[in-house]
């Protein structure tokens, strides 16, 4: 009888005390994103959401549930998850890049250290400006705040959900230190699994309704499983360029003489440009619900607010832009052209068919080539949730599974968990989780 790969998880001491630690650590999260923050009327949040469900009222805050779980929605001390640090670390990736003096810091000894303090301190400045913008978006809600000292209602609300937001980051490291897989994206599939259930069940009662015909949702299952394959190639797709170092001598050894390559992944810069864009995007309905309502909101803000509508043509148009924008951007700036050829002749090496000095040209042409079919792959997968929600008349949160950056998200974390497991399996002298070829984790 074959080995059974789930058998052979839980035979793995090492590997099933990690399972187990990171379904703990997981629940602990969830436990978190139900209980509301102080002087908040849970009841009337609930009421309120339930009646703005299809407005553009609800566009920021359906667009953060489905990173948190529900969280947001909920005002609970997890309402910001773990997005807050993750848009901090991609401004530092960049910032190191183009800044010279942050540059050195990150190649000093301890450098690394230091940055990651750096993202810490950035992060905690992130979340007490973006929880102060929820205590005015809660007092917009009438009898949300049961606070009526608005001094203390807002400094008790910063400070609780920046302290859940930095705990939910710990919770994540531990995952990281102790568990499976990286905890902060463990952290953002949790979130994005806890909706599945609520999404289904919308589905399945528009279906008895007859609002959504049965053979619609036959043919979307069917192009979701298409869609998702797509992304597993996208994901774990790379180009290979060889690279040969000639022999040379130092003292009495002799090093070089072999032949390696240099990965570029299919799309270089991953969902990167996807989670910019979408936050570009979401910052002016985030700050039109925060600062824009009320008898003194001016008549462009309405204006602005529905053709920031996620739903809308202009805004996915504007996403498509901004993606392959920033595709380009992100790629330039981590992967340097001219770096990676300085650093293939002083180490000997050479392109075969290619020219020392032509070196820097032909890898940015690879470059671009991956550059424009990936990014349109990114922006094509973007829309599909818009496309799905219009063409089908499916429920925005059911669409919202079906593409745009949850979906490539859950793909990516499942890809590198199941990598870091069949690691440990074989590393224990068993079978993999899969009986032919590997499983290629995205980070390449």
């Amino acid at each position: 009888m074959a080995s059974n790969p789930i058998v052979n998880m839980f035979k793995v001491k090492e590997l099933r005390s990690r399972l187990f630690f990171t379904l703990l650590i997981l629940a602990v999260y969830r436990l978190g994103s139900v209980i509301t923050i102080p002087g908040i009327d849970a009841n009337v949040l609930l009421n309120y959401f339930k009646e703005a469900a299809n407005s553009s009222d609800n566009a920021f805050a359906s667009y953060m549930d489905f990173f948190v779980g529900g969280a947001f929605s909920r005002f609970s001390i997890f309402m910001l998850g773990v997005m807050p640090y993750i848009s901090t670390q991609i401004i530092m990736q960049l910032a190191v890049i183009i800044f010279p003096s942050l540059k050195r810091i990150s190649q000093e000894d301890g450098g690394q250290r230091k940055i990651a303090q750096y993202i810490r301190i950035g992060t905690i400045i992130v979340c007490a400006v973006q929880s102060w913008g929820i205590t005015v978006y809660a007092n917009n809600i009438p009898g949300c705040v049961l606070i009526e000292n608005q001094v203390a209602f807002k400094a008790l609300a910063i400070l609780t959900v920046t302290t859940g937001s930095m705990a939910t980051i710990w919770l994540g490291d531990q995952i990281t230190a102790r568990g499976i897989g990286n905890g902060i994206s463990m952290m953002i599939f949790a979130g994005i699994v806890a909706r599945l259930p609520s999404a289904v069940s919308e589905l399945v009662k528009a279906v008895q309704a007859g609002q959504v015909q049965l053979v619609f949702v036959i043919l979307v299952v069917i192009m979701l499983i298409a869609i998702i394959a797509l992304v597993i190639i996208e994901e774990s797709g790379q180009r290979k360029i060889p690279v040969h170092y000639a022999k040379r001598v130092v003292g009495r050894k002799m090093y070089g003489g072999q032949s390696t390559y240099i990965p570029f992944k299919i799309n270089p810069s991953n969902v990167i440009p996807l989670i910019f864009a979408n936050s570009i995007l979401t910052l002016p309905l985030q700050l039109i619900q925060s600062f824009g309502k009320g008898a003194n909101a001016k008549p462009w803000v309405g204006t602005l607010a529905r053709v920031l509508d996620s739903s809308g043509i202009w805004y996915n148009i504007l996403l498509v832009l901004l993606i392959v924008f920033f595709a380009y951007f992100y790629t330039q700036v981590t992967l340097n052209p001219t770096e990676i050829a300085k650093n293939i002749r002083e180490n000997g090496g050479s392109i075969p068919g290619v020219r020392p000095d032509k070196t820097e040209e032909y890898l940015t042409k690879i470059l671009n080539r991956l550059i424009l079919p990936g990014s349109l792959f990114l922006a094509a997968i973007a829309i599909i949730p818009t496309v799905i929600q219009h063409l089908f008349h499916f429920p925005q949160s059911v669409a919202m599974l079906m593409g745009g950056t949850s979906l490539i998200i859950l793909v990516g974390v499942d890809l590198d968990t199941m990598s870091q497991v069949e690691a440990l399996l074989k590393m224990h002298h068993h079978e993999g989780l899969t009986k032919k070829g590997k499983i290629r984790s995205r980070s390449l």
